[in-house]
């Protein structure tokens, strides 16, 4: 899976919060100030390029929506992350996070009680 750029994850993130829309959705939930229609339709073009959108017809327009889960792109991230910054160990970048943000025993022993419990499910 290819990695999105800034630009195109936020249009992503829209997409997948509304499930399907037009360009002019999307730029309605774009924060201000807004870019160009011209743009948001480029970025969307590039995202079905690579794979995430897809499009139905809808009159003259098109409608897109995501046909790669967020879910599916967060694990992809996440496992790209921990390969290149913390040599492909998860417990490398816990302690990393732990140490930089100050997490206190009792917040990551309260991950640790959420992972245990969605592996009982």
């Amino acid at each position: 899976m290819k990695q999105l750029t800034k630009a195109e994850e936020d249009i992503m993130q829209i997409l997948w919060q509304l499930e399907k829309a037009n360009v002019k959705a999307i730029i309605k939930e774009l924060p201000e100030p807004k870019p160009a229609y011209n743009t948001v339709s480029t970025i969307v073009r590039i995202l079905e390029n690579k794979g995430f959108v897809d499009y139905e017809k809808e009159g003259k327009g098109h409608i897109y929506f995501p046909i790669i889960a967020k879910n599916e792109y967060s694990n992809q991230s996440i496992n790209k992350l921990v390969d290149g910054y913390f040599q492909g160990s998860f417990k490398n970048m816990v302690s990393f996070f732990m140490k930089k943000n100050d997490i206190s025993l009792n917040e990551l022993e309260s991950v640790l009680k959420d992972i245990n419990k969605n592996e009982e499910l």
